[in-house]
């Protein structure tokens, strides 16, 4: 194995390198930090494919790496039965357009024909085309809602779903005997097209997706009185949201100018997540001004979505995911039932680590609640067993905490276009009921209990960072403790056994005494522990304290 040091000078000399990466590497030279930082390592591919830092190396996000992984790609789906026809989308990220050509170049130069959205759309839009273009494979370059300096190359199944664990081990098995240029097929984009292996996806499948949405209406209601601040953070989803919320009839619609137009520097919210306060500050302002009923963000591919709604003291208060999922198990089951809409032993999905006031809300309307491992193509794949069983229509909704929400099986990613569609009828019914979502979500607390949710992470770094946070999980395994923030370990769950009736997955689930729980579950794509913070209360005083207990224990039972 060639150290960081040797894979720089091969780079350096190397005649095929990209001109753009060059002067990068000229600087680096005398930098033995950042060729260490930058060649150390290998960007894992994941569970949602790669993504990292933009940049030259092996470790960054580049033409290079793209190409090799694009190569990878072909090589799996040339060996499989699946359509040798491939999607390709991609977002508003610096370099997201170019990396997807490239995609395209390579699939297309491996007999693969390579359909390709001819501008930015969303995440789920790109799971649409790959079933409605029967391809074997889907691609979408995208960092999702990581900081302007990432980017990431996330791969789907034929499915429409992210690919499957075993399809992520083929493929990562392929790049280990791949170089970065040599053995890797491609040609010109001009010519690829000419000749018909890239082809534009047609308007048409836009267009379908949109009507697939918009189908998705639980209640018809007039919501011409509803009035929405929307921003996509410089992203996707501008487009499909604008169109949907005309074709809702709403009139009222603000966008915040400075992050309407898709911009991959995202100057005005580093961190481009509607799940933090900052990336919603400049739509907060617009609604201390306009008073709208809803501030509706979704993040640069637009798969997820974050909400604000009047707090009934006179500004804004944000939803939790956990908030926002509740509320719409809530009100799809409510309202299906009272409109004799709700089918036959209906199903609601949502993961483990996601809030578990799900659960009582799915028994009491008589809704089989699933729980999956984490990543939403786990719930896609519970569609996917209904309707293999031919019964597509038990599928009510899923969710995860991370603010991802999904009411049909258009698609199989959650779908921030669709969760649009949903507040915006949630928001109107409740309104005719002299509510906000506001008083909705305090109404299902007081109806069946306090639930406070919360993340912490906790990021490695260095060359070594992978395998200081594999040694991390070791520990919590072999040495587990027996009481967490003062509260006794009732039960630990690893969801590495066998015994879980879920695929194998390093995760490990500690539940404690009164109802609280902490996950610790390892990033999928880069060096980072998530933990999953629950408290359970009879008041929110008393789940919010034994939340801050439970937050102040994280850095002591990781030993960070």
């Amino acid at each position: 194995m060639k150290s960081a040091q040797e894979l720089f000078e091969s780079w350096r000399s190397h005649p095929a390198l990209d001109s753009a990466l060059q002067t990068e590497l000229a600087s680096m030279q005398n930098n033995a930090a950042s060729i260490e930082d930058a060649f150390g390592c290998t960007l894992a591919f994941g569970t949602g494919g790669l993504r990292g830092i933009l940049g030259v190396g092996t470790n960054r996000m580049n033409v290079h790496v793209v190409r090799r992984a694009a190569q990878a790609v072909a090589d799996y789906l040339n060996e499989t039965s699946l359509p040798k026809r491939a999607a390709i989308g991609y977002d508003s990220r610096i370099n997201s357009e170019r990396f997807a050509r490239e995609t395209a170049c390579v699939l297309a130069a491996n007999g693969i024909e390579a359909n390709l959205y001819p501008r930015l759309e969303p995440v789920p839009a790109l799971s649409y085309a790959v079933r409605a273009l029967s391809c074997g494979v889907g691609i979408c370059i995208t960092a999702s809602h990581n900081p302007a300096q990432y980017n990431g190359f996330k791969v789907y199944g034929a499915d429409g779903c992210q690919l499957t664990p075993s399809g992520v081990s083929r493929i990562a098995a392929i790049l280990e005997n791949h170089s970065y240029f040599e053995a890797i097929r491609t040609g010109s984009f001009d010519a690829l097209l000419r000749a018909g292996s890239i082809r534009w996806i047609p308007e048409a499948i836009l267009n379908a997706y949109l009507d697939a949405v918009l189908s998705l209406r639980v209640r018809h209601d007039d919501l011409s009185g509803l009035s929405i601040v929307y921003t996509p953070l410089n992203g996707s989803g501008r487009e499909c949201v604008e169109r949907i919320c005309r074709a809702l009839g709403i009139r009222n619609f603000t966008l915040v100018s400075e992050q309407a137009k898709p911009d991959g520097h995202f100057p005005t919210c580093p961190y481009p997540n509607p799940e933090i306060r900052e990336a919603m500050a400049l739509g907060l302002s617009y609604c201390e001004r306009l008073r709208p009923d809803l501030l509706i963000g979704t993040d640069p591919d637009c798969d997820r979505c974050g909400v604000a709604v009047p707090d009934g003291k006179g500004s804004y208060r944000l939803l939790t995911g956990n908030e926002v999922g509740v509320l719409l198990l809530d009100f799809i089951c409510q309202t299906r039932q009272s409109n004799g809409t709700m089918p036959q032993n209906p199903v609601a999905v949502t993961t483990i680590v996601s809030t578990d006031m799900a659960d009582p809300i799915a028994a009491h309307y008589g809704v089989e609640l699933r729980r999956t491992l984490t990543g939403f193509k786990f719930i896609g794949e519970q569609i996917g067993l209904l309707e293999s069983e031919g019964h597509p229509e038990r599928f009510l909704f899923g969710f995860e905490e991370s603010y991802g929400y999904l009411s049909g099986s258009h698609v199989r990613d959650k779908d921030g276009v669709n969760a649009v569609l949903l507040l915006c009828e949630m928001a109107s019914f409740y309104q005719s009921r002299g509510m906000t979502l506001s008083g909705a979500i305090d109404a299902l607390y007081e109806t069946y209990g306090y639930y406070c949710c919360a993340q912490e992470s906790f990021a490695f770094s260095g060359a070594s960072a992978m395998q200081d946070m594999t040694h991390c999980m070791q520990r919590l395994r072999e040495n587990p403790p027996t009481e967490i923030a003062a509260l006794p370990v009732t039960k630990i769950t690893d969801y590495l056994a066998p015994d879980t009736g879920l695929p194998a997955s390093d995760v490990l689930e500690f539940r404690l005494h009164g109802g609280c729980k902490l996950t610790v579950r390892p990033s999928g794509t880069e060096p980072k522990l998530k933990l999953y913070l629950s408290a359970q209360a009879g008041t929110q005083a008393e789940a919010e304290a034994l939340l801050n207990r439970l937050r102040a224990a994280c850095k002591p039972l990781l030993r960070f």
